[in-house]
């Protein structure tokens, strides 16, 4: 154990001599201080001392502390922690695996009575360190201004540590593998940019799919209640026309001298005869209908197409959506309401169907109902695998 401890202290005392460490700490500093002049009041959104109304922006329509806790979760957590300060990350401990294994570096840490999976899970354990150290000091930094500024203080906050730690896990457990095998600090870098870039354009096609399956569902329920409208219109006027024909009839009847009729079978040509409407209505029925059809082939193939991505993703790490589940712990469904209308949903932007759903907020919903088991599970397996395949090398390497 005093052995483990040691080649921590030394790995960090490395990592920590780096001047990315710092930069990125003090770029965390600025970001908190321009989160901290961010505010709210009646009018809108005010910074330091100037206000700039916004209609339907302002304390009226969302409170302070939800503000705060979505420009944390939107801004602070899901640009800086989780973009720009991971990238900073991932540079600045893209080195720790290949510096270790060169040629004269190795070799006096094997010398040393510990097991080389403890000593390569030791180095490992010190990026996460770094990282820890980075969201704790902005968590706290926010956690203050939340509480000062916007009234709340929201222990909730710090679980960005856990979350923003494992997101970095994801990525590092790629460069760990590919530093060990290559010895390169570039390669390492750039395939696990790479791998990254390639985790956020499957999670973007996955987005997108379900948005646009969502948006085909609230248009299929939408042309739905159309047709339900258009059908009771047809038989309305059907009704009518019949009781016109029928009237006429009975006329006709009693200027022949004739027994009145029973109510008679008119066809179609009959019926639009009598209302010449109809024709329309029917047109438009089939038309709402044929419709139906299409948007229904299209869900088929759309929710074929989105199902294939998230088999995908089951696969590999989740990055985007695991630090999403900060959001769903700070922000509630009636927040997220909130926070749709004051920004604008499908309402705002000219766009919105009364017989049919926010697709925004409904396709927002659906990220939300996936588990926390399948995000965080399935990608701390993905990690699991990847560790013990570059733990096995290690152990087995010649140096």
């Amino acid at each position: 154990m005093i052995q483990t401890i040691t080649l921590l202290v030394d790995a960090y005392r490395e990592l920590n001599a780096k001047k990315l460490f710092w930069i990125t700490l003090v770029l965390s500093g600025v970001i908190v201080a321009a989160f901290a002049c961010v505010g709210l009041d009646a009018q809108g959104l005010k910074i330091l001392w100037w206000s700039f109304p916004i209609p339907m922006f302002n304390t009226g329509t969302i409170s302070l502390a939800l503000f705060y806790k979505f420009v944390f979760v939107n801004f602070g957590a899901a640009l800086w922690l989780s973009w720009a300060a991971m990238i900073l990350a991932v540079v600045s401990t893209a080195s720790i695996i290949p510096d270790f294994v060169t040629g004269g570096a190795v070799e006096l840490s094997l010398s040393k009575p510990i097991g080389r999976v403890r000593l390569f899970l030791t180095k490992y354990v010190t990026a996460l360190l770094f990282v820890a150290l980075q969201v704790s000091v902005f968590s706290v930094a926010s956690f203050l201004v939340i509480g000062l500024r916007g009234g709340a203080w929201e222990p909730r906050l710090f679980l960005a540590i856990p979350i923003v730690l494992g997101v970095f896990s994801y990525l590092f457990c790629i460069c760990a593998l590919v530093g060990l095998l290559t010895r390169s600090t570039i390669a390492a870098l750039l395939l696990t940019l790479l791998f990254w870039i390639f985790l956020f354009i499957l999670n973007a096609a996955d987005t997108a799919t379900l948005a646009i399956k969502t948006d085909m569902a609230g248009r299929m329920t939408a042309q739905e209640k159309r047709l339900v409208r258009q059908q009771s219109e047809l038989e309305r006027r059907e009704h009518w026309a019949r009781d016109q024909l029928n009237e006429r009839a009975k006329a006709d009847a009693a200027a022949k001298g004739e027994p009145e009729p029973a109510p008679g079978v008119w066809t179609i040509e009959q019926l639009d005869a009598a209302d010449p409407t109809l024709p329309n209505v029917r047109a438009e029925r089939g038309r709402i209908e044929k419709q139906l059809e299409e948007s229904k082939d299209n869900i088929t193939q759309l929710r074929r197409w989105n199902d294939g991505f998230v088999i995908a993703k089951t696969i590999f790490p989740k990055t985007t959506e695991t630090t999403g589940l900060l959001e769903r712990v700070l922000v509630s469904d009636e927040d997220l309401e909130s926070l749709a209308k004051a920004f604008g949903g499908d309402e705002r932007r000219g766009r919105r169907d009364p017989d049919r759903p926010d697709n925004d907020l409904e396709t927002e919903r659906q990220l939300r109902s996936r588990s926390v088991t399948w995000i965080v599970g399935t990608s701390l397996a993905f990690e699991g695998v990847v560790l013990f395949l570059t733990c096995w090398i290690f152990s087995r390497r010649d140096y």
